[in-house]
């Protein structure tokens, strides 16, 4: 194996494992340093900053000690961490664990980009392959998985990894090599950038899944479609084929940065149905936008010309000065000093770039999420980091002399993108239940804030989850909080999952954006999908109601309105509950009615009052006081489950747990008589 190509591999491997590894840590600010929105979103950025600052001083330990010792003392904390990781310890462990990890991580990047001059390919790379297997694994990580499975790979990624990056050094004799150019600043710099939009946007399998949900659908209200991964596959290929390829010539330069900035435009737009001509879009922009970067400028060419052949001069007399005199010797070591300390003032400079990326990184994704908890716009931040990574792109200039990389980009793409096809063959799709015994008499309704897939812990629990909602045999499930594909969160589609585990088919609706909002799973048919935007009154995250309504058979239907109701500051949502109760009894038109969700209101509260005097009635009565919030002390009756007066309410539960920071609420509702 070439040194360039072990390199590549390493470098590609040691970005899989730190994108893992802020795939737990990401979502940790939320459900472990933050708790329940108690926590103020300033003080949650200034944590996820700090580290990032932090980091910045390690292009001074670089000079200082050099940077193999960097990265390899670095390689092996990051290789624990993410292997400890695999634990799932939950938490204030898992954060600090995880915070190891990524400060590791970035010390890590830091200290590989000061002995890489071209650090394409093994980005690339390993953006990609992280993005296949998280498709192949449906979204659902090996970290949270856990199991002798999960453990063996996630060691065999970690051992490979290691060895990656301490053969180098052990056999330099046996990899012919030349040493680093000057070059690569640019290329380092939009790692981090790069990194926040592939999450984001271009490689992200929840976003493409989500996307594909929305073409089926068709409309504002998404459901479950056969084959939602396909697009990655595409995306993948694109994004390799375009970054491994070189840079294309002079009057194609602009293509690659003017096709990111219009993906990511559209990504912006939160609209559904644009979502995966944006992912299409910003993975090919994004690949070429970084094979600019890939080819030396003028300058860089020149000075790295002339390093390779002082390097080879070098060789051929420390060969034939051999056994020479002590004055040689000496002459040899004052040089040989002032080569080092010059290699380790552009190893820093490499090192500077990179952590000024990754600060771009922490900087565009808070900026961007903070907006849901402070209220801001952020449909800017991805298209200012996309007009960045333009720039620097466009900002290059190559000296005309193309350089063969270390991997063939056909093969490698086509190999990788072939990983990523095995995910949309393998998926499979949840079947709706038969009609054929005529209507129930009886339906379960399930209702619970699932806060995005993660309990008390701060862990991704679809087991804990989907054994809550299991247990009481539901006919109708309806979620509030329910996220697609937020990077912040992990990047999993938490519906999709869930529909998978519990074998029902869902339908959602957006309200923050295109992929957070609520959810209804079904047994039985739906027909008549709808999503009404509610009044934001200041609330960040939006909110919408969704209805749909139950095929039952023999022409019996039943109307389900899934909502959660968001508060404007120190007020209650009494806005919002008149606009669902007008909505759903307009819906319904006479037929039997649920209305359920997080409403963030309590009995004998104005907002709780609305759906009363709307003619519905409160299911959960009989069991009143039912404490739903926080799941870990109950003390507040906000999720509830109103009902028309048609139904019959029988058996209401909020059973404990603590795979949400809510508990569910479940009631039997016996439909009229024919």
């Amino acid at each position: 194996m070439r040194y360039r190509q072990l390199t590549t591999g390493s470098l590609a491997l040691g970005v899989v494992l730190l994108i893992d590894v802020l795939r737990v840590w990401l979502p940790g600010i939320i459900t472990i340093f933050g708790q329940a929105a108690s926590t103020p979103a300033e003080l949650m950025g200034a944590f996820a900053l700090g580290w990032f600052v932090l980091a910045m001083a390690a292009p001074a330990l670089v000079r200082r000690v050099g940077s193999r010792r960097v990265a390899g003392t670095a390689a092996v904390l990051l290789a624990v961490a993410r292997l400890a990781l695999t634990s799932a310890p939950g938490g204030r462990p898992q954060l600090w664990l995880a915070t190891a990890g990524l400060l590791a991580g970035l010390v890590w990047l830091v200290g590989v980009a000061g002995g890489t001059d071209r650090p394409v390919p093994g980005l690339a790379l390993g953006l990609a392959v992280n993005a296949a297997v998280h498709a192949l694994l449906d979204t659902y990580d090996l970290v949270w998985r856990g199991g002798w499975a999960a453990w063996l790979l996630s060691a065999v990624a970690v051992v490979l990894f290691l060895l990656g990056t301490a053969l180098p050094t052990a056999l330099p004799a046996a990899l012919p090599t030349a040493p680093p150019g000057p070059g690569g600043a640019r290329s380092w710099l939009l790692a981090g950038p790069v990194l926040l939009l592939t999450g984001m946007v271009a490689l992200a399998p929840a976003l493409a899944e989500t996307g594909m949900s929305y073409l089926v659908a068709g409309g504002d209200v998404a459901r479950s479609p056969l084959f939602g991964l396909a697009p990655v596959p595409v995306a993948v290929a694109g994004f390799l084929l375009a970054a491994l390829a070189g840079p294309t010539r002079r009057w194609g330069r602009p293509l690659g940065p003017a096709a990111l900035l219009v993906g990511v435009v559209l990504f912006a737009l939160d609209r559904g149905d644009l979502l995966v001509a944006a992912i299409l879009l910003t993975a090919v922009g994004l690949g070429a936008c970084l094979a600019l970067t890939d080819a030396p400028g003028r300058a860089d060419a020149v000075a790295a010309e002339t390093a390779e052949t002082g390097a080879a001069d070098a060789v051929e007399t420390g060969a034939a000065g051999v056994g020479t005199g002590a004055g040689a010797g000496s002459e040899a070591g004052d040089g040989g000093a002032a080569g080092v300390d010059g290699t380790r003032r552009t190893a820093a400079r490499r090192g500077y770039a990179v952590a000024a990326g990754m600060l771009l990184f922490v900087l565009g994704a808070v900026g961007y999420y903070s907006a849901y908890d402070l209220g801001y716009p952020n449909a800017a931040v991805p298209v200012v980091v996309a007009g960045v990574v333009a720039a620097v792109a466009l900002a290059a200039r190559p000296s005309g002399k193309r350089r063969p990389g270390p991997l063939p980009p056909l093969r490698t793409a086509g190999a990788v993108a072939a990983l990523a096809l095995l995910a949309p063959l393998f998926a499979d799709e949840v079947a709706v239940a038969s009609n054929r015994e005529g209507p129930p008499e009886r339906l379960r309704v399930v209702a619970y804030n699932i806060r995005m897939g993660f309990g008390l812990d701060g862990r991704f629990d679809l087991a804990g989850l989907s054994a809550a909602i299991d247990r009481q045999r539901p006919d109708v499930v309806l979620l509030s909080e329910v996220d697609r594909g937020w990077l912040l969160n992990g990047g999993h589609d938490t519906l999709d999952l869930l529909s998978d585990r519990l074998g029902m088919p869902y339908v959602f609706g957006p309200a923050a954006d295109p992929v957070w909002g609520d959810a209804v799973l079904s047994r039985w048919p739906v027909t008549d999908l709808r999503s009404r935007s509610l009044p934001s009154l200041g609330a960040p995250t939006g909110a919408q109601a969704l209805a749909v309504t139950l095929d039952l058979g023999d022409g019996v239907r039943c109307a389900v309105v899934s909502t959660h109701l968001q508060p404007p500051p120190d007020a209650g949502p009494v806005a919002q509950a008149r606009a669902v109760a007008d909505f759903a009894t307009g819906y319904a038109a006479g037929r039997p009615l649920v209305v359920a969700g997080d409403l963030n209101t309590e009995p004998g509260d104005e907002a709780f009052a609305q759906f009363t005097s709307a003619g519905l009635v409160d299911a959960l009565a009989v069991a009143r006081p039912l404490a739903t919030s926080p799941a870990d002390d109950p003390r507040q009756q906000i999720d509830h489950v109103f009902v028309s007066p048609g139904l019959t309410a029988s058996d209401p539960v909020a059973p404990r747990g603590e795979a949400s920071d809510h508990l569910p609420v479940a009631v039997t509702l016996t439909l009229p008589p024919r």
